[in-house]
């Protein structure tokens, strides 16, 4: 019997200690590692809070987890904010090393008496280790808490604990931290708080939902004038400040954002999807933001009988390349565009890439006189036909490269990017980095020089910049903890410092925009800036972009429901906005003039020929890219006093303008078919005398005197076309090659 009681004991110890050693191993098992320092670096959200370059929040983040926005060091919190939450919380927490075990037993001994739990004696380190370490709530969670709560204080001091703690408690509606809650209950920070309200926070934390004071302050009342008694008692407050507490009332003021910036907040985030944690801090100033915010919207409020809905603002700082103002008409409103960021969504520029081809064509020899014909230009459309105009649908003959951008004329443009080739400036929009330009060359056609592609006002903005800074094109920056553009590569030259300067000059010079513009109006600005517009077809985009030595900006103006506007053109809706918005930015700073490059030379030339201006010819002063000067006197006004006229000597070039080759005519069935007819237009040298015309081999008329048209009667078929132009009797004529057409 002995034998047997001493091996049932020895089995029963056994059995014990393989318990405890298994109970060890899975305590062990689920005890979980600490960081090493108490400060959240993984939030369960990527959004976080995003500020502006002075810390003001633009975006309010409450799904992170963990509060990564508002956190305070300890030293910053009020101490009376602190005594509270301890002596409601966990008063022993300076004398315990992680479990209050006489808190524990007290709270169970409650519990008994009420036959339900209705205290859970947790210490402040232990709903520490709740919130890193979340589990389901059960009698084994609590142990492994109490176990985690112990190696936490071995870890770390009590500041350390209580500090992480009071910035992420959680309090009603997904704020984190007394900070948070001090804004979202009052709209203030905590420093600003009374004793009231500061105890107010100490009570909520027990239970942050039924305890909210949106739903019912009352709640609160009998837990806070306990507190209130408790601290009295402790010494922490006076007895003067208990009767202040018995007096002081709530008054509610939920938390706003001091300016809305949602567009952009969202397209930053969307733009660093690998963030970790902390504020993003961003390039926006609030100020800027704010006031070119009710700027846009006075001037769409404005223009709403004239059907315009949308508009957005991007501003720019020239010297850091960093955006200041990101704004959308209605920035916060319900409108049906309101949530589409138009600063973002591709549109048809018009003319405000005219300036990039000039720059282009500078690049390639061109100057500032180079004279293009502005004259009626139609050209074929497979088998059609499409005839450019002027958006005054005036010409003006021979006119400079310079008063060409100035005035923004279609046909010198159209000329222009014949001859760079479309493939050529799409490749060097690319390079200025407009990205939505995706399709191929042949897709968009010449037509890309009137901003036929679709372009965005952020890329428009960017490309701009590059011409203010000295044709250095640099990718614009959104935040500022990200490391530098420079050294990562990211600049790169698109055009020279005298190119970009040319341009400069020209698009700032009020003379060079006199013809259609006018030399004064609200395009000549203050500083001087340099400006251009731009305008869609059917009125359904309208631009303005400009720039000065310190800032670039840009409006647009539509419906990003696409629908036209009534007649509002860049220089008549979004140039008011861009005027003001530089006034505003100017406002009490140092100004000065737009970047010149040294070594741009000037000579006087004569604005018919380009060439140096002889005693005959106009002057006008023009600016060169050093090596681009004309070198010989003006050879038309030579010519002219040689031959005794003001005329040119004549080149022998002739060819048919219409019909273009492959032409379709198609008969209109609401004219009578004798009355139908199509003009044969010649484009002739100076000095003609005759033109005949002949249809199919056989002579159908003739044209004399200043007319190079003849109307031919429609006939029906397959058709060829030739002109024989004579200039004198002792020149031989000149005949163009045939031109097929049809008509049907």
């Amino acid at each position: 019997m002995e034998r047997l009681r001493r091996k049932r004991c020895t089995v029963l110890a056994i059995a014990g200690i393989g318990s405890i050693v298994t109970l060890c191993v899975l305590v062990a098992a689920s005890l979980k590692p600490f960081p090493e320092s108490l400060t959240p670096a993984s939030p369960v959200s990527k959004k976080r809070q995003v500020v502006d370059r002075s810390g003001h929040p633009l975006s309010y983040t409450f799904s992170t987890g963990f509060n990564l926005s508002d956190e305070r060091p300890l030293h910053r919190i009020p101490q009376l904010l602190r005594d509270a939450f301890i002596e409601a919380e966990d008063k022993r927490f300076y004398h315990h090393l992680g479990v209050d075990w006489r808190a524990r037993l007290h709270a169970m001994w409650q519990n008994c008496k009420a036959l339900q739990v209705v205290r859970g004696a947790s210490t402040i380190s232990e709903q520490v280790v709740r919130m890193l370490h979340p589990r389901p709530r059960s009698l084994w969670a609590r142990a492994l808490e109490g176990i985690e709560a112990w190696i936490l204080e071995s870890r770390f001091s009590k500041q350390e604990i209580l500090e992480f703690y009071l910035n992420q408690v959680p309090f009603a509606a997904g704020r984190r931290g007394v900070a948070q809650a001090a804004r979202y209950f009052w709209d203030r920070d905590l420093e600003t708080l009374n004793e009231r309200e500061q105890l107010a926070l100490a009570v909520m934390v027990r239970a942050p939902e039924r305890l909210d004071l949106y739903k019912d302050p009352s709640r609160v009342n009998r837990g806070l004038v306990h507190l209130a008694n408790r601290l009295r008692d402790t010494g922490s407050i006076t007895p003067e400040q208990r009767e202040a507490i018995e007096s002081q009332a709530f008054t509610l003021s939920q938390g706003s954002l001091p300016v809305r910036a949602d567009h952009f907040v969202r397209h930053l985030q969307g733009s660093l999807p690998n963030a970790q944690s902390g504020k993003i801090w961003s390039t926006i100033d609030s100020h800027a933001q704010r006031t070119v915010q009710k700027i846009l919207d006075s001037r769409i409020s404005d223009l709403s009988a004239k059907g315009v809905s949308d508009g957005a603002v991007l501003v720019v700082n020239n010297r850091t390349a960093e955006v200041l103002a990101w704004v959308n008409a209605g920035e916060f409103g319900s409108t049906e565009g309101s949530q589409i960021d138009a600063i973002t969504t591709p549109r048809q520029p018009g003319s405000a890439l005219k300036p990039l081809l000039y720059a282009l064509a500078l690049s390639r020899g061109w100057t500032a006189a180079t004279v293009l014909n502005d004259a009626p230009l139609s050209e074929a459309v497979g088998a059609g036909l499409h005839t450019y105009r002027n958006y005054s649908r005036f010409h003006y003959g021979d006119i400079s490269l310079r008063e060409a951008l100035g005035n923004s004329l279609n046909i010198p443009a159209i000329k222009t990017i014949h001859h760079l080739g479309t493939h050529e400036f799409l490749h060097f929009l690319k390079q200025c980095g407009f990205t939505s330009l995706n399709k191929p060359a042949d897709f968009y056609g010449e037509g890309l020089a009137l901003g036929n592609g679709e372009v965005t006002l952020f890329e428009l903005v960017q490309a701009y910049a590059a011409l203010a800074h000295k044709g250095v094109w640099r990718p614009l920056q959104i935040t500022r903890n990200i490391e530098d553009a420079h050294e990562q590569g990211y600049y790169r030259a698109v055009i020279s410092p005298e190119v970009s300067s040319l341009v400069s000059d020209i698009l700032s010079d009020p003379q060079a925009r006199r013809r259609e513009f006018g030399s004064d109006g609200l395009l000549r600005l203050p500083v001087e800036t340099a400006i251009k517009t731009g305008t869609s077809s059917d009125y359904r985009d309208a631009w303005a972009i400009g720039y000065s030595e310190a800032f670039t900006v840009g409006v647009w103006m539509g419906n990003l429901n696409r629908s036209s506007m009534n007649e509002i053109s860049g220089a008549r809706g979004p140039t008011l906005v861009l005027r003001s918005v530089f006034a505003e930015l100017q406002r009490g700073q140092e100004t000065r003039s737009l970047y010149r490059a040294p070594s741009l030379i000037h000579r006087s030339v004569c604005p018919i020929s380009g060439e140096l201006a002889s005693e005959r010819c106009p002057h006008v002063e023009e600016t060169f890219v050093s090596g681009t000067e004309p070198t010989s006197l003006c050879s038309k006004h030579r010519q002219s006093a040689d031959h005794g006229t003001d005329a040119p000597q004549p080149e022998d070039v002739v060819r048919i303008v219409m019909p273009t080759p492959g032409l379709n005519v198609a008969r209109d069935p609401r004219i009578p078919d004798h009355l139908e007819a199509l003009p044969l237009e010649v484009e002739t040298p100076s000095g003609f005398t005759r033109i005949e015309w002949l249809v199919d081999d056989r002579e159908v008329g003739t044209s004399s005197g200043p007319s190079r048209r003849h109307l031919w009667p429609l006939v029906s078929g397959h058709h060829t076309v030739r002109a024989r132009v004579t200039r004198d009797s002792d020149s031989p004529p000149l005949e163009t090659p045939p031109i097929g057409f049809w008509v049907r």
